[in-house]
């Protein structure tokens, strides 16, 4: 196996999940036409970096108001934002992510959407998604229609000025914030409003994650639980041996 640069041997000992779990991203295949989809912003936003406190904020979502380090508590979260309610991509999007939801449950990983819209929207939109995508939509979604919390976490791009809507703000682009019990962020990621998602690789990054922080490895291009991770140069060879047992040294 190919050791990414390390001296060290690669092993398994991850607990087994059935790849089939990576396979089961409910892509919606009924068409969503007559929908508008406006793309924006205006300026840069100031950035936020891996390992940095994820920021606070007080916000009213479709289970009630917030505080979000209070509602994170001791789990992890995963905040990912949306243009606009009813666009196509994000209720496709959205409806992947409440299919996947119990595999983010047994992770101990909680979900919150955001969408720049208020709640009465978001409501009439989750029934339009569970009714869509053939689902039940449990988690929270944020209402964040000056785009205030948008902001804090720079969900917009730097396109240019037209593309904004009728209040003159700045659209939101599809992010994800991982972010750990300690509430730092761990993992970012940046899809412009065309793209969707993907829920599987989300679910891959928080396996990741997690076994990284739980057995002190790394872990190699397209890997999910099972196959074969890397030990990090610091640990010699005879200290993995100890440690793990199975272990496969690559280059001497």
């Amino acid at each position: 196996m190919a050791s990414l640069g390390s001296r060290r041997a690669a092993y398994t000992f991850c607990q087994s999940l059935s790849h089939s779990v990576y396979r089961q991203a409910s892509l919606q295949k009924t068409p969503l036409l007559g929908r508008s989809l406006t793309i924006s912003t205006a300026e840069e936003q100031p950035r936020l970096r891996l390992g940095t406190t994820a920021p606070n904020f007080k916000a009213k979502t479709t289970h009630g108001d917030i505080d979000f380090h209070n509602w994170i508590g001791d789990k992890w979260a995963i905040l990912f934002s949306h243009p606009a309610d009813f666009t196509p991509v994000c209720t496709t999007e959205l409806g992947a992510f409440a299919k996947l939801k119990p595999e983010f449950d047994k992770r101990g990983v909680k979900l919150i959407g955001l969408s720049a819209n208020d709640l009465n929207s978001h409501e009439k939109w989750i029934a339009d998604i569970n009714d869509l995508s053939n689902t039940n939509l449990t988690f929270p979604i944020i209402a964040d229609p000056q785009r205030q919390i948008a902001w804090k976490y720079d969900m917009v791009d730097a396109q240019d000025t037209t593309n904004i809507d009728q209040k003159g703000i700045a659209f939101t682009i599809r992010s994800v914030f991982v972010i750990d019990p300690a509430k730092k962020i761990r993992l970012t990621m940046m899809y412009p409003a065309s793209a969707g998602r993907n829920t599987t690789e989300v679910l891959r990054v928080i396996d990741s994650l997690q076994t990284g922080d739980k057995k002190g490895v790394t872990t190699p291009i397209d890997w999910i639980p099972g196959d074969d991770v890397i030990v990090p140069p610091t640990v010699s060879i005879e200290e993995a041996r100890r440690k793990f047992q199975d272990v496969r040294e690559v280059r001497p």
